[in-house]
C-alpha cells in the first residue's frame, strides 16, 4: 500500500460491497457472520480445492463470489483460538494488508466461532495493517504501475465490524500513537544520511514539540563547555557538526523523578580512520537505530498522553574522515572526568553513549537508564537478528524488559557483565580504552558503558542485529524495522505509568 488507509469500526454486519475478509479457525471454521457473506458458499467450495484448514495466516480468496455482490471474498486463517494474544492479532492484520492489493473499499468481519474478539483486539488488528502497509518509497519518482494508469491517490477505506466498535475505536487511539512512533522510527533509518545528518535529525526531534515535549538541542558549543570529549572527538572528522537533542514528557506527578532512555545516533559510520570494509557500508546510514527507537518512543508516549516523566536523549554524530579526524591512539577526556584511549575509531557508538548517559543520569537522576545502540556485530555473531542483547546492572529492570519483550515480540536475551571483562578494557596511558580483546565484544562494549552510570540501574540493548535489515515479518516489510518503540512503550505502560 502506497498510502495509508482510512480504518473505521463499526457493529458485525453484513457487508454488500468491495472487498470483504472474514476469519476461520482451525476448529469451528468460519463463523455464522462469516457465512452471512457468503451466501453462495464459495468458501465452503474453495475451502478442500485449496486445502485450507484454517492454519494460521493461510488465505484464501474467492473473486466475484457466486450470489453476492461483493468483488472479493477472502478468508484468513486463525489457528487456534487460545492462541490469538495481542502480537497474534498484529500478523493477522498484516496478513490482510498483505492481501488488501488494489481494492478501494473493505469490510474485515471479526467474528469467530469459540471466540468473541474484544475491541482492543480489533485495535491490535488495526495497528497491524498499518504497520504491514508502511513502505519507503519517498524517492522514487517513477513508480510501479501494471496498467500504464497514474496511480490513484485515494486511501483504501476498511472498516472494521466487530462487537464493540466504541472499545475499539478507543483503543486503537492509543495503538495508532504506537504505531506512529514505530513508522517514525523506521523512517528514520531508512533515510540516506545525505539528508539526514546530525542538524536534520535534531530538527526532526524538535518537532515532538507539536506533541507537548519540551526539547532541547545542544550544540559543540554547549557540548564542549559541558566537557564532552568523548562523542564530539567521533564528530571531530565530519563538517557536518554535532548535536544532542533532549527529549521531556512530562506526564507524570511533577515531583516524581523520570525514567530515562538514551539513543546512540551515528547518522553514518564509515569506521573513521579504522575505515570499513566498502562492501555493505552503505548500510551505515542505519547507525542510528537507537536514537530513532527512542525518538519514535517519545512520539509515542506523548501522542498517547502516557501517564509517566520520561525522558529521551540522543547524541548525533557523523563518523567521517579527513584531516582532523580521530586517530587511533588519541586520549579523550569524557564529561565524566575519566579518560579514554581510542585505540579503534570504528569503536565510536560507545564513546558516544559514555557522554550521553553521563549527562542524562548527571542532570535528571533518573529512577533508571536504557540506551539503545546498534553497537556491536558481535551481538549479531551470538544472536542473530531475531534477538537484541540485553546487558543489565538490575536484576528487577531486566526481567520487565525481557517480559515487554515477549509481550511484544520484540525480543532480548540477557547477556553477561563481570569484572573478568571490565579488565579488557584497561588502559596502560588512560583511564580506560575503547575495545578489548577479539572476543566478547558485545559484553566487553557494554562494560565500557557500565563506567558512566554510577549505581543508577541500568540496562542496555545492543540492536545491531534488529533495527535494520532485520528478516521481514508479517508487519515489517521495512529495512528499518523501528525496533525498540512498542518494546519500551510496553515496558512503561506496564510498570511506570501512574
Amino acid at each position: 500500500m502506497n498510502h495509508r488507509p482510512s480504518i473505521a469500526f463499526a457493529r458485525i454486519s453484513v457487508p454488500r460491497k468491495g472487498s470483504v475478509f472474514v476469519l476461520s479457525a482451525e476448529e469451528g471454521g468460519p463463523s455464522d457472520a462469516a457465512k452471512a457473506c457468503d451466501p453462495g458458499n464459495t468458501l465452503e467450495r474453495a475451502f478442500p480445492v485449496a486445502e485450507f484448514t484454517g492454519k494460521f495466516a493461510a488465505v484464501v480468496e474467492v473473486l466475484a463470489p457466486e450470489a453476492s455482490s461483493l468483488d472479493r471474498l477472502v478468508a484468513i486463517g486463525v489457528g487456534k483460538v487460545s492462541g490469538l494474544d495481542e502480537y497474534a492479532w498484529l500478523k493477522l492484520g498484516g496478513t490482510i494488508a498483505a492481501s488488501l492489493r488494489k481494492a478501494a473499499d473493505v469490510a474485515i468481519v471479526l467474528d469467530l466461532v469459540g471466540a468473541s474478539p474484544s475491541g482492543k483486539d480489533a485495535a491490535s488488528l488495526a495497528a497491524g495493517i498499518l504497520l504491514r502497509g508502511y513502505s519507503f518509497d519517498k524517492y522514487k519518482t517513477r513508480k510501479d504501475k501494471d496498467d500504464g494508469k497514474a496511480e490513484s491517490k485515494k486511501p483504501v477505506k476498511i472498516t472494521i465490524h466487530t462487537a464493540d466498535p466504541s472499545t475499539a475505536k478507543k483503543a486503537f487511539a492509543e495503538s495508532e500513537a504506537i504505531v506512529d512512533g514505530v513508522l517514525l522510527a523506521r523512517d528514520l533509518v531508512n533515510e540516506p544520511a545525505n539528508t539526514l545528518g546530525p542538524v536534520e535529525f535534531a530538527a526532526r526531534a524538535k518537532e515532538l514539540e507539536a506533541l507537548g515535549v519540551k526539547v532541547e538541542i545542544l550544540a559543540e558549543k554547549e557540548m564542549k563547555k559541558l566537557g564532552m570529549g568523548s562523542l564530539l572527538g567521533v564528530a571531530q572528522g565530519s563538517p557536518r557538526g554535532a548535536r544532542m537533542a533532549v527529549m521531556q514528557w512530562n506526564g507524570g506527578k511533577p515531583k516524581d523523578s523520570p525514567i530515562a532512555f538514551v539513543g546512540k545516533g551515528v547518522t553514518f559510520d564509515t569506521g573513521g580512520n579504522s575505515m570499513k570494509p566498502a562492501s555493505g557500508m552503505e548500510d551505515m546510514k542505519g547507525d542510528m537505530g537507537g536514537a530513532a527507537a527512542v525518538t519514535g518512543l517519545m512520539h509515542a508516549l506523548a501522542a498517547r498522553k502516557a501517564k509517566a516523566n520520561v525522558v529521551g536523549i540522543i547524541g548525533l554524530v557523523e563518523n567521517a574522515v579527513d584531516g582532523h579526524a580521530q586517530r587511533p591512539g588519541d586520549i579523550v577526556t569524557s564529561m565524566s572526568g575519566q579518560t579514554i584511549e581510542v585505540l579503534n575509531t570504528d569503536a565510536e557508538g560507545r564513546l558516544v553513549l559514555a557522554d550521553a548517559l553521563w549527562y542524562c543520569n548527571d542532570r535528571f537522576q533518573p529512577k533508571f537508564m536504557v540506551n539503545l545502540a546498534t553497537l556491536t556485530g558481535a551481538i549479531m555473531v551470538a544472536l542473530g537478528q531475531h534477538y537484541a542483547g540485553l546487558f543489565s546492572n538490575d536484576d528487577d529492570l531486566a526481567e520487565r524488559l525481557a517480559a515487554a519483550g515477549q509481550a511484544t515480540q520484540e525480543r532480548l536475551w540477557r547477556m553477561p557483565l563481570g569484572a573478568e571483562y571490565d579488565k579488557l578494557i584497561d588502559s596502560k596511558n588512560a583511564d580506560m580504552k575503547n575495545i578489548g580483546g577479539r572476543y566478547g565484544g558485545a559484553t566487553i562494549a557494554a562494560q565500557f558503558l557500565q563506567r558512566f552510570v554510577k549505581d543508577t540501574p541500568w540496562a542496555h540493548l545492543d540492536i545491531a542485529g534488529t533495527a535494520m535489515g532485520a528478516p521481514s515479518s508479517e508487519i515489517n516489510q521495512s529495512w528499518g524495522s523501528g525496533f525498540g518503540v512498542r518494546l519500551l512503550d510496553r515496558l512503561v505502560r506496564d510498570n511506570y505509568e501512574q
